[in-house]
């Protein structure tokens, strides 16, 4: 199913949530965001579609690799793991949250706004994985 096809409305509001985001949130750090989003959330096409927009932006396919395994990684920097900690834990949101130690490491390096907008680069991304994952979006064949 094509949700833009289907549901049209209600794909350019979650594309409205994109383009803020895409405006908002440094590219570096979006693009690491959504790989490891969609890692965790096993959405095939947006691993591909992320990790290849990543590579053509000059990010390295070794850190790329890394997001997987990025708590054993020295690739990234504080920031950035205090970015991945977020993203994993809003990802795998459980009952009780956001841990308080992830969120206190995340608050000391990013300023309130950019939190903010790195909270919606997370929920926009789970938002595309389980639209992709649930309408079963097709990976591209080409090499």
């Amino acid at each position: 199913m094509n949700a833009a096809e289907v549901a049209p409305k209600a794909y350019q509001a979650v594309l409205g949530l994109e383009k803020y985001v895409q405006a908002n949130v440094d590219h570096t750090v979006l693009e690491l965001v959504k790989l490891r989003a969609s890692v965790l959330n096993g959405c095939a096409y947006c691993v591909d579609m992320h990790s290849r927009d990543a590579l053509a932006n000059g990010e390295s396919s070794r850190r790329l690799f890394a997001v997987s395994a990025w708590r054993e990684s020295s690739l990234f920097d504080e920031r950035e793991r205090a970015t991945l900690a977020l993203t994993d834990a809003v990802t795998r949101l459980g009952e009780h949250g956001v841990p308080d130690d992830v969120w206190e490491a995340a608050a000391k390096v990013w300023s309130e706004k950019e939190l903010a907008d790195l909270v919606v680069a997370i929920a926009t991304i789970n938002v595309w994985n389980r639209l992709a994952v649930t309408m079963r979006a097709e990976t591209p064949a080409e090499v």
